[in-house]
Parts: structure tokens; C-alpha cells; sequence
């Protein structure tokens, strides 16, 4: 879907060099809708992401329907490859948003050729399939409907509400492949939240959607992630996060600490430095130099946090499925769920 009255032709073949070299742009959009973001459509030629052998991500292939993300998450690791792009990952990032209007026929070409496996495909783990111009765009049911056809199992990761309009397709599909969702929310703090991810939908409207998805049928984790060093990292915070998670019936947690790699680094610590001064000091000293993640006796010491906590409230850490690569679901653990 695509809409009409509100874009800006772009003929200038040096207006964005990036895209002219990687996609074929189709148009660019600007409406009221969406005040201050801007949507190149561009014909993806591919749809399947192979990821690398060395990457330590539990799954193989990626669909990313979206480049950028208008979630404007500070601390999001994929800002960088804006600049694939000649875009920048920072405000670029946020408000220049890549939609491959093309793409779920383009996955329905993939999955048909007899070279294709049937690999699980994760969505969601780069930016989010259901950030706000889903709303418009719709692409999210024809790529479910081309890899559901193909025998294909599937798993997504979100921030966006917006999955609740597909629960009813996903649950007709629940019998045909392998399905794992997923949540993310992984701040409690109603202000601390608007600030650090200003374009995303509440936690409360998230963990409405967490409840949507076990009334539909499905495992839920909630993906605590990243929990920020001084700011979400105290017993309170995340004994309220576990407990609010649980009470709107997640099946598992999953936790980890900031990640702040190259591009990411500087545009989070911009906003800390706006923010919360006072915790600069503390940031620098553990995410120096080319250091990304938070140091090991951090990561150890915030495991030992959330064990008893996790015990608490009668909830396990998440685990990875064998099949789809995204969090582990009954549908996962038996193999004939597949054919």
C-alpha cells in the first residue's frame, strides 16, 4: 500500500547517491502523518538476509522489511548501517526510513526455489518490522503468507503494538510452521522510557500486547534488553520489570546488558550527556575505547541480580529455539511441527 498526494519526486540522481547505487527509489514520501520522517520506497532486489557464520546470533536468515527505525532508540545497534547508505546513524536513522515496498513478493520468489531449506527466518532482529509506517505499508502479512506457504518457520521480535493485527493470520498458521514471538520491553520507567525511546509505544500498551498474544495461544518472552547501567539496572526497577512482565502472562525473560558499538556509542552517550550528566564518568570508564559491551564482572554481577528475581516471580530466562532461532515455543520442541 502506498500513498498518494504526499510525496516528493526525486529525479536528481545525486539527491541520495547511497540509495541510487544500493536499490532501485522508487519515490520519496513525506506526509503530516508522519511529521518530521521522511520514507524512501526502493524495489529490494533481496529479502533473505543470510547471516554470518561467525556472528553469534542464534539464527541464519533475516528479513528487514525497514531500514531505520522511527522507534528512535538511542541505544540501537543497528544505527550504523544507515550509513551504508550515506545517511548518518543518528538522526538519519530515525527519521529517513528505508521501506521495500516490493518485498514480500520478493520473499515469495526466494522461498520457492528448490536451492531454499526451509531455514528459519528471524524478523525484528535488526529494526522492527512493526515500527509506526507498518500501519500503512502492510508488509508484515505478505511476508508471513510467503514464508508460511514455503513451509518456512519464523520468529518475531518487536516493540510495536501493531502485532496484534496480525495475531489472528499467525494463529491460522500456528499448525502449518514453527512461530516464536517475542516483546521487547525493557523500560519501566514512564519517562526514563519516552526519553530514551521517544518513538515507541508505551511499556503499558506493550505488555497489553504481551497479553494479546497468550490469549491468542502463543508463548510470549519479554526481552528485558538492554538493561542500562545506573538507570534500569536496580533490584526495584527490575523486580517491578519481571513482575509486570509476568502479570501479563510472558513465558520467559530474556536479559542482557547495554551494547554500544561503534556510531552507537557516541549518539547514546550525546543523549546521556543531555540527560544524566552525572553518569558520563561512569559510562566512559566501562564502555572505553573499543570496548562494546558492558565489562564481564558487570554482565556476571547483573546474572546474579536477576536469578533470585526471576525465581521470584516464577519465570524462567528465555531460550533459544533449535528450529526458528527466536525464543524457544512448544511448536519448536516437536520436530514434526515442521512438515
Amino acid at each position: 500500500m502506498r500513498w498518494s498526494g504526499q510525496e516528493l519526486g526525486v529525479d536528481d540522481p545525486n539527491a541520495l547517491p547511497g540509495l541510487v547505487r544500493l536499490n532501485n527509489l522508487v519515490r520519496t514520501v513525506r506526509t503530516p502523518e508522519f511529521a518530521g520522517i521522511t520514507f524512501h520506497e526502493v524495489l529490494a532486489k533481496t529479502a533473505l538476509n543470510r547471516v554470518p557464520g561467525q556472528s553469534a546470533m542464534p539464527f541464519e536468515w533475516t528479513i528487514n522489511p525497514y531500514r531505520g527505525c522511527s522507534h528512535a532508540c538511542t541505544y540501537c545497534f543497528a544505527r550504523p548501517t544507515h550509513e551504508y547508505l550515506d545517511l548518518d546513524g543518528g538522526d538519519d536513522f530515525d527519521r529517513q526510513i528505508i521501506v521495500k515496498v516490493n518485498v514480500a513478493d520478493v520473499v515469495r520468489k526466494e522461498v520457492a526455489r528448490p536451492s531454499w531449506q526451509r531455514h528459519a527466518v528471524a524478523l525484528g532482529t535488526n529494526t522492527d518490522p512493526y515500527q509506526r509506517a507498518e500501519g500503512r505499508y502492510a508488509l508484515m502479512p505478505g511476508i508471513i503468507d510467503a514464508l508460511a506457504a514455503s513451509g518456512t518457520p519464523l520468529s518475531i521480535l518487536t516493540k510495536g503494538t501493531l502485532l496484534r493485527r496480525d495475531l489472528p493470520r499467525l494463529s491460522a498458521l500456528r499448525d502449518v510452521i514453527p512461530i516464536d514471538l517475542a516483546l521487547s520491553i525493557a523500560i519501566y520507567d514512564d519517562e526514563l522510557q519516552q526519553s530514551i525511546e521517544p518513538g515507541t509505544p508505551s511499556t503499558a500498551a506493550r505488555l497489553a500486547t504481551v497479553t494479546a498474544v497468550r490469549e491468542a495461544g502463543f508463548d510470549c518472552s519479554v526481552f528485558l534488553m538492554p538493561v542500562l547501567p545506573y538507570l534500569t539496572d536496580s533490584i526495584a526497577h527490575l523486580d517491578e520489570a519481571v513482575g509486570r512482565a509476568r502479570a501479563a502472562g510472558a513465558t520467559s525473560i530474556a536479559h542482557t546488558a547495554l551494547h554500544l558499538g561503534p556510531g552507537v556509542k557516541e549518539w547514546f552517550l550525546a543523549w546521556l550527556g543531555r540527560e544524566h550528566p552525572e553518569l558520563l564518568p561512569k559510562y566512559r570508564s566501562m564502555y572505553y575505547g573499543r570496548n562494546r559491551s558492558a565489562p564481564l564482572d558487570y554482565r556476571r554481577w547483573l546474572s546474579e541480580r536477576m536469578r533470585p528475581i526471576l525465581r521470584a516471580h516464577g519465570i524462567e530466562r528465555t531460550r533459544t529455539s533449535p528450529v526458528t532461532g527466536g525464543v524457544r515455543s512448544q511448536a519448536a520442541l516437536d520436530p514434526a511441527a515442521l512438515f
